[in-house]
This record gives structure tokens, C-alpha cells and sequence, in this order.
């Protein structure tokens, strides 16, 4: 029988490695390519979903967007511990009447994901939990998170409190704009200003208990509670490209971290098989179009940008069709401004649309003109002439009669 326990500890373990990186274990997930800010993969990204401690991503941003000095020192009150033990909510471990920092309460809030730290932040930042919610809503509202509400600032099971991943990868791209959430987000340990705590990063405590081989991940927000499962919020990077990736509703029973064998397969999946393709440089025209009248042969569009794609490892710079549409002849006399427009397409799938532009560079050729318009040119002589004749024999008649 001991055997067997072992035996079946192991199969749990290794089974969900095994795993194929889009047959995932949670019920929802947003993968992006921080490159482009574009969607890789997705699954069933805007249902309403619980979405426990990932709460406090909202509750974070606000506060640091609220705190003149995050070094300020405040105490912890009652009401930042008020019915935390009831609640079996995790805490950074703050005691009561103790002297911290707004700092010390922000990375708390977001390495061990304590209810104590953004409870005393909704205190001393709006007076309350309540007041301090509406604030959260409000920034809901300003970002556009159409699936997303918030009761509370810790992520307690709540009917009123629930987002989708396609709105918390929205949130999370707006936080890490800001450079104190960044930092705070990528950091595994932090000792608090009075010494007392030294603070872990639950994706410390992750990889160390379940030896996870953590290749990629450097910033991570996670999340559980019975009814939202395990919920993970990541950012992670690998030669040259970010990649920013929210699941939620992993199986909990088990407490095994499915959360991050699902983000390090999904990641592990891209990272193999898909890759940076240049599809454009900026050192060569994007198109050469035909000249009239000018010193120049061609007529070349530069872009001050490379352009690229993240594909898979199948796709070459040859599935990638560059259609034109504007005008095939430019000449100096051609007003400055769009003359075309550039489609890029993968498989008859647009990629990008860039307008042309002619910027008034071409030089008049005389030469050109002159050699181009002779026919009219002797014409319009030849008629000049019989014009001046008529006039001159018009003149010669009326003369005559004098």
C-alpha cells in the first residue's frame, strides 16, 4: 500500500506535464504577444468568471495611483485585520498597532497575496473597503472592462466580484505601465521597512515546494479560492519577445499548482513552435513605383520600422502577399500626400494596411518633359505660328483698305 500511495502521488504529478499546451487544465485563459499586443490564444477569454486574488491587481494599481509617498509610515488598525481570520483569507502577516509603509503594504498585497495589506490600503487611502471599491469600479469603467465588477479589495468569493481574463489581461497590460507596480509585480522577495517580514512571492513558493522548472515566468499575480479554482495572471519573456498570459479556474482539490503547469506549457508550446519572422526591412523600399518627367527612375517607400510577425515554425517570408493598390506613376508634378495603400496578408489574411505617401521628393527632369511632349510641343508651335500668320495677314487686309 505504500507503494501504491507513491505510485499515485507521481501520476498526479507527471500527468498534467504531459499535458498538451492547448488542452489546458483551466476553464479559462488569454494568451498575448506583448510584441505586437496580439491575441495567441484564447479560450472562452470573456466569460464573467470568479476571479479571487487577482482582485488584487485593481486594488494595487489603485492605490499606488492614489499614494503621494509610498514611503510614508502607517499603522496597522483593526480595521485592516477586521474578519480576515473568519474569512480564511491569506495575509503577508502585519500585526496589529504595527508601524509599516505604504511600500511594505503594496508588495504585500502582491507577493503573498495579503488581504491584511490591501485591507489597510482601502483604510488609510479611502477611509474604508466600501469607499475604496468604488474607485476600483471606476477605473473598471475608465479601462472599458465591460465583464468586470468588484464588491471587495481582497477577492473573497462574492457574487458582485468577477471579471473575465480577457479583462484582467487588459488591467494588468494598463498596471505595468506604471514602473512601481512593474517592479513590485517581477520581485519574488522583499523585507519590510521595519525588518520584521520577509515577504515571498507566490510564484516563489510555487516553484521551490513543487521543484517547478521555471524557464520563462518573471512576474505573476495568483489567485484561489474554492469557487474561482486556482488563477494565475503572468508575464513572461524569451529571446526578444514578452508574452503576457491570465488563466483562471484550474482544479483546486488537489492544491497542486495545475495554474502554472498550464502557463509553463502554454508557454513552452509558443516558444517552440512559433518564432519572429521578418517580413520587412526598413533598410529596403517597401515598393518602387515608376516615374514620369524626373530625374529619378523609381520612385521608393521606406518605412522607419521593420515590420515582423510571430508565426508558426511552417510559415515563411514566401506565405506573405504584399498588394498594392494606388497610383502605378508618380511624376514631381504629383500632389504630396496618399497615393496608394500597402495590404499585407498571411493566407489572405490581412496583417497590416499601410497608407503611401509621396512626399514631393521627385526632381523635375526638363529633358524628360521636353522629349515626352515633342509631338505636342511641335504642335502647339506649329498652331502658335499659324496664328501669328492669320493675325499678321488680318493686319496686312485692314491696312490695305486704309
Amino acid at each position: 500500500m505504500k507503494y501504491i500511495k507513491y505510485l499515485l502521488i507521481l501520476f498526479i504529478i507527471l500527468i498534467p506535464i504531459k499535458v498538451n499546451a492547448l488542452e489546458i487544465n483551466s476553464k479559462n485563459a488569454i494568451l498575448y504577444n506583448m510584441n505586437d499586443d496580439e491575441i495567441l490564444f484564447e479560450k472562452d477569454s470573456e466569460e464573467e468568471v470568479p476571479i479571487a486574488s487577482l482582485t488584487k491587481i485593481m486594488t494595487s494599481i489603485i492605490a499606488i495611483e492614489n499614494i503621494d509617498d509610498i514611503n510614508e509610515t502607517v499603522t496597522i488598525s483593526e480595521e485592516g485585520l477586521e474578519g480576515l481570520v473568519e474569512a480564511n483569507a491569506s495575509v503577508a502577516g502585519f500585526k496589529l498597532n504595527e508601524k509599516v509603509t505604504y511600500k511594505d503594504l503594496l508588495y504585500g498585497s502582491l507577493l503573498p497575496s495579503g488581504a491584511d495589506a490591501t485591507q489597510t490600503l482601502a483604510y488609510y487611502i479611502a477611509g474604508g473597503t466600501s469607499e475604496y471599491v468604488k474607485l476600483m469600479n471606476e477605473k473598471a469603467s475608465e479601462l472599458n472592462l465591460k465583464h468586470t465588477h468588484f464588491s471587495d479589495v481582497t477577492g473573497l468569493d462574492d457574487v458582485n466580484n468577477y471579471s473575465s481574463v480577457k479583462d484582467i489581461a487588459t488591467l494588468l497590460k494598463y498596471a505595468l505601465k506604471n514602473d512601481t507596480f512593474k517592479e513590485i509585480f517581477t520581485t519574488t522577495t522583499y523585507t519590510t521597512s521595519n525588518k520584521r517580514l520577509k515577504l515571498e512571492s507566490t510564484l516563489l513558493y510555487y516553484t521551490n515546494t513543487y521543484k517547478l522548472d521555471n524557464k520563462y515566468i518573471y512576474g505573476s499575480k495568483t489567485g484561489f479560492t474554492d469557487i474561482a479554482g486556482l488563477c494565475l495572471a503572468s508575464i513572461a519573456k524569451y529571446d526578444g519577445m514578452e508574452y503576457l498570459l491570465v488563466t483562471t479556474g484550474a482544479p483546486s482539490e488537489t492544491r497542486y499548482p495545475y495554474h502554472f503547469i498550464d502557463a509553463f506549457n502554454i508557454y513552452e508550446y509558443y516558444i517552440n513552435n512559433y518564432y519572429n519572422l521578418d517580413i520587412y526591412n526598413k533598410e529596403e523600399p517597401l515598393i518602387s513605383i515608376n516615374t514620369n518627367y524626373s530625374k529619378e527612375d523609381k520612385y521608393n517607400v521606406f518605412l522607419d520600422e521593420n515590420i515582423t510577425k510571430f508565426v508558426n515554425k511552417d510559415i515563411t517570408k514566401d506565405n506573405f502577399t504584399f498588394d498594392y493598390q494606388g497610383n502605378n506613376i508618380v511624376t514631381p508634378f504629383t500632389k504630396k500626400g496618399q497615393i496608394g495603400t500597402m495590404t499585407i496578408k498571411l493566407n489572405e489574411e490581412i496583417i497590416r494596411t499601410i497608407p503611401i505617401m509621396y512626399d514631393g521628393s521627385l526632381t523635375l527632369s526638363i529633358s524628360d518633359l521636353l522629349i515626352d511632349n515633342i509631338i505636342f510641343i511641335v504642335l502647339l508651335i506649329v498652331i502658335v505660328n499659324v496664328i501669328i500668320i492669320l493675325i499678321t495677314k488680318n493686319k496686312r487686309k485692314k491696312k490695305h483698305r486704309q
